[in-house]
């Protein structure tokens, strides 16, 4: 039944993942993680390669190779049970075919592998995974804004991402996070991110680690009148993050967002309601004029005695 879940939801995001796959990151990644594949099956090229096969056959895997290639597949389906996204499943796969590739290309040709291994950090430095750029309603902080938008209503209850742009951990979420900010964002509930990569200060201040030993990112932390009120993940003593998974589900039952959302659209009616009295009262009711029926009528009686006596 699991299984039958799971297949179902992939045929349901197909089209959504084919158009995804189809930038040129995912592109580039593809071919780098099945080079060795290529390169062992492809006749004219995998002759020329040296194989430990008790046949001699060079166009097959080795045990050894098998064996590499199976121990990694274990890795990936283990850091996939963690995986909230099809970003992050996606990525991990990619990850650990590259790392499977230069193991690989090390153990055939130590120049393939240091080709290989260049190549890699190449693409590394040169090209960064595509960022979410879909609909969503959050308003970005700098370490000059942050502070005086949390504090600017102490009505508002704020919901803020202390993210990092290179974090795979963030870029994953920022999809999760949009929409959790399309279906809850209102007057009384806002939605903020601040990218603490980038402004130190603010992840001093707030005690959100930058680091990536530290996993801390991404952060989310509920603000009521500038103040913390809660965070996930939470940090122990030491220092350490707790373990916490980043999904829709686990962060609408922690943060109680159906609850909050409820409170937060009576601040958005009285608001609106404070709004129409404040609109009405620049603008004053204007009298109608009542029109002087009596001169007027006096005035045409004058106008036909004037006349008769001509």
């Amino acid at each position: 039944m699991a299984l039958l879940t799971a297949l179902l939801a992939f045929l349901y995001h197909l089209p959504h993942v084919y158009k995804w796959l189809l930038r040129p990151y995912y592109v580039a990644s593809l071919f780098m993680s099945v080079a060795f594949l290529a390169i062992r099956k492809t006749p004219g090229v995998c002759d020329h390669l040296s194989t430990q096969r008790e046949d001699g056959n060079p166009c097959d895997f080795d045990w050894r190779e098998v064996e590499i290639l199976m121990f990694l597949s274990a890795i990936v389906m283990m850091k996939n049970r963690r995986a909230i996204t099809v970003e992050q499943h996606v990525g991990n796969i990619i990850l650990f075919s590259k790392v499977a590739n230069v193991l690989l290309f090390f153990r055939l040709d130590i120049r393939l592998g240091l080709l290989y291994l260049t190549l890699c950090i190449v693409f590394l430095m040169t090209c960064k995974p595509p960022l979410y750029m879909g609909p969503e309603y959050i308003k970005y902080f700098s370490d000059k804004t942050i502070d005086d938008e949390l504090e600017r209503d102490g009505r508002v209850t704020w919901i803020v991402e202390f993210f990092a742009n290179w974090s795979p951990e963030c870029q994953s979420f920022a999809s999760v996070y949009a929409d959790l900010s399309l279906k809850y964002n209102c007057a009384g509930l806002k939605f903020g991110k601040v990218d603490i990569g980038r402004y130190g200060e603010v992840s001093k201040k707030y005690k959100v680690s930058a680091s990536p030993l530290s996993k801390q990112l991404p952060s989310l932390v509920i603000f009521q009148g500038g103040k913390e009120v809660m965070r996930r993940p939470q940090v122990d003593k030491k220092g350490r993050a707790v373990s916490w998974t980043f999904t829709e589900e686990n962060i609408i039952r922690e943060f109680n967002l159906n609850e909050l959302y409820q409170k937060s659209k009576k601040l958005s009616k009285t608001k609106g309601a404070a709004a129409d009295k404040a609109a009405l009262s620049q603008f004053p009711p204007v009298l109608e004029e009542e029109e002087p029926e009596q001169e007027v009528v006096g005035a045409q009686e004058e106008d036909l005695e004037t006349k008769k006596d001509k």
